[in-house]
């Protein structure tokens, strides 16, 4: 609701002039500073523990960052009439972002699926995706020429990013327990995402965003988003099935190969597409957030009902 909020306010009331120029550098100081709790929580260990399922973790990594890009590309062809130009980027960005953690192992824990197998296959894409997400982005949407990666933003990316994850990353001999036990942290994420949302749609509105797409263009990208969303909860049951996991592999396979990250994608979008229409880029990510969220509730209730634990539950 914060995030939605901030949009719309942002579409009313954007900062301007010197305002504008400060909450800029201080949503990169957030930024740097969210990636560095990021580094600092995620533990290395995590993905190392998992390789005896290497299985089920590698068929997760591949809906992540194999079968999503390949739609991606796909949905990088779609004409006008399917899709505002304007939308495209920002959708195909969609299929590049990481999974989730904390919501897929919560859905996973409540469909009684594997969550141990979702804990580590969720650190692991987030661990990868700080690397693979801008490469995948710098490989797909500058030869496809949806959107423009510059060296300027790769340098951007080095500072802002991956220096301050893996600052994190070093320093969880003295930081992991502080960020654990302060728990209050996360309002520092959310806060940062918040701002990072509002800064993105003021700059849109400097930028004259709404102009570039109308209502009926937003009711294709949610249709496009729910699309998207349920050919993979279908796609990604069908094939665990398929290859011979059982329903509580599957089940984690399912909520964490169709999860894409707000709380990655939309600071690395900042610091990716600087200077571009960021507020249209963000968009689909926060609208196939808000399905994920909705659909996967719905699925995981529904798996803890079904009163025959090996039974094939359709997606």
């Amino acid at each position: 609701m914060a995030i939605i909020a901030a949009a719309v306010v942002a579409s009313f009331l954007p900062t301007t002039g010197i305002g504008a120029q400060v909450l800029s550098v201080a949503t990169k100081v957030a930024i740097f500073c969210l990636f560095f709790l990021y580094g600092a929580r995620l533990h290395p260990e995590e993905a190392l523990r998992g390789l005896k399922h290497w299985k089920l973790h590698l068929t997760i990594l591949a809906f992540t960052f194999v079968v999503f890009p390949l739609i991606g590309l796909a949905i990088g062809l779609l004409p006008g009439w399917a899709l505002a130009p304007a939308l495209i980027p920002g959708m195909v960005y969609v299929t590049l972002c990481p999974s989730t953690v904390q919501s897929s192992i919560n859905f996973t824990s409540i469909a009684r699926g594997n969550v141990a197998g979702a804990i580590v296959s969720a650190s692991a894409s987030n661990l990868l995706g700080v690397f693979l997400t801008p490469l995948l982005a710098i490989a797909l949407m500058n030869t496809t020429g949806n959107a423009n990666v510059g060296l300027g933003s790769i340098v951007d990316l080095v500072v802002q990013i991956l220096l301050p994850f893996i600052l994190g990353q070093l320093s969880r001999r003295w930081t992991a327990d502080f960020v654990a036990r302060h728990k209050k942290l996360k309002l520092f994420d959310q806060a940062s995402i918040v701002m990072v949302v509002y800064a993105a749609f003021s700059q849109g509105i400097r930028e004259g965003i709404w102009s570039m797409v109308g209502w009926v263009d937003i009711v294709a990208l949610v249709v496009v988003c729910l699309v998207l969303l349920a050919f993979m909860l279908w796609f990604t049951w069908f094939t665990a099935r398929r290859l011979g996991f059982n329903r509580a592999d599957a089940i984690a396979i399912q909520m964490c190969g169709t999860k894409k990250s707000l709380a990655t994608g939309l600071p690395m979008a900042t610091v990716l597409f600087a200077g571009q229409p960021i507020g249209l880029i963000m968009l689909p990510l926060m609208v196939f957030h808000q399905a994920q969220l909705m659909a996967c509730s719905w699925l995981a209730a529904r798996y803890a009902r079904d009163p025959e634990p090996d039974a094939v539950a359709p997606a």
